[in-house]
C-alpha cells in the first residue's frame, strides 16, 4: 500500500467504525501514538522483529495502527 493510502485506510476505518476505535478523539489517538512509540521496542521484541533504527515508513504506519487501540 502507498503511503497515503495507508492513512487513507485509517481515516475510512474511523468514519466507518470510529467507536470501535478505543482511540477516536484526535488528543488520545495522538496520547496513544507518543505511547506506542515510546514501547515500540517491547513490541519489536516481543514480535520477534528488529526495530528500525530511527524508523521508517512501516514503523510509522505500525504506530498510526496501534495508536487507533494502545491504551
Amino acid at each position: 500500500m502507498r503511503r497515503p493510502g495507508r492513512l487513507r485506510s485509517l481515516r475510512r476505518s474511523h468514519s466507518e467504525g470510529g467507536s470501535l476505535w478505543e482511540n477516536a478523539g484526535l488528543a488520545s489517538f495522538l496520547e496513544a501514538l507518543a505511547g506506542w512509540i515510546d514501547d515500540a521496542d517491547g513490541w519489536y521484541t516481543n514480535s520477534g522483529l528488529e526495530m528500525p533504527p530511527g524508523g521508517d515508513w512501516k514503523f510509522f504506519a505500525r504506530a498510526l495502527q496501534a495508536a487507533t487501540v494502545y491504551e
